[in-house]
């Protein structure tokens, strides 16, 4: 235990955005989280499902995350988390009726629709801090299957699910998923981590690998489909960066 806190201590020291860095970097971050909240919000506001538009905020975010580690590196995911936790809180703390909070509450979660915001948000933090700490570069996979793959599921499974299951979730709040959405978790997970393969120098991206991102992409999809209801940002993360760095490394 005190090796892992060794390395998470390290991790933040490192990867500490400079004050210059922060002062450049920060406002705009800033900016940019509150505005790809409001218009998921706004989408909401204009009749669009909840299942759409966290779902829609859930790939703005972590497509920026993955854009950011590609071309200015972690300490700039770092800030850029940081401000996006600002965000989230301020939703949270604008409660139900505000345009920031219903971008983000599942009607469907009562009476714990604030638990199912912070659960995804903490579950996101503890996924990334993991994939970063003992998979490193391959992390992107996880911040693109995630940003991708697992964000095409509840949309796809919103709009044509059918064939629906239950997965684990608090007694009050029962939670189901789709087999049609499970289906589009796995072919843009495919497609999710042959981009980070192709961007990221830790990992490599020929024909002879892609039976290994078809695998791998199957197992995101399965992994989906049995996280407890809030946590797949945390599974989703984990389990391709691990996958990805013992067969794509």
């Amino acid at each position: 235990m005190d090796a892992v806190f060794d390395r998470l201590i390290a991790f933040v020291v490192a990867n500490m955005p400079s004050w210059e860095s922060a002062a450049l970097g920060g406002p705009p971050s800033l900016a940019w989280s509150f505005a790809a909240l409001w218009f998921a919000g706004w989408l909401q506001r204009r009749g669009a499902r909840t299942g759409y538009t966290r779902k829609i905020f859930h790939f703005l975010i972590f497509t920026t995350v993955a854009i950011l580690e590609w071309r200015l590196g972690t300490p700039a995911v770092c800030l850029f988390g940081a401000m996006c936790t600002a965000a989230v809180f301020t939703a949270v703390w604008r409660g139900p009726g505000s345009v920031l909070y219903e971008a983000l509450a599942r009607p469907q979660d009562a009476p714990h629709r604030t638990w199912f915001i912070l659960v995804p948000y903490f579950a996101t933090l503890l996924g990334g801090l993991a994939a970063n700490l003992a998979f490193g570069p391959a992390a992107l996979a996880g911040y693109l299957v995630t940003g991708l793959g697992d964000a095409i599921g509840e949309p796809v499974g919103t709009r044509f699910g059918t064939h629906r299951y239950h997965v684990r979730s608090r007694a009050s709040v029962p939670a189901t998923r789709s087999l049609e959405g499970s289906a589009a978790v796995l072919a843009m997970s495919a497609a999710a981590l042959a981009i980070a393969a192709a961007a990221s120098p830790a990992m490599t991206l020929a024909w002879t690998t892609v039976p290994k991102l078809v695998v791998i992409a199957a197992a995101c999809a399965l992994v989906e489909a049995v996280s407890p209801h809030g946590w797949d940002n945390f599974t989703m993360q984990v389990v391709p960066a691990a996958m990805a760095w013992a067969w794509l490394g």
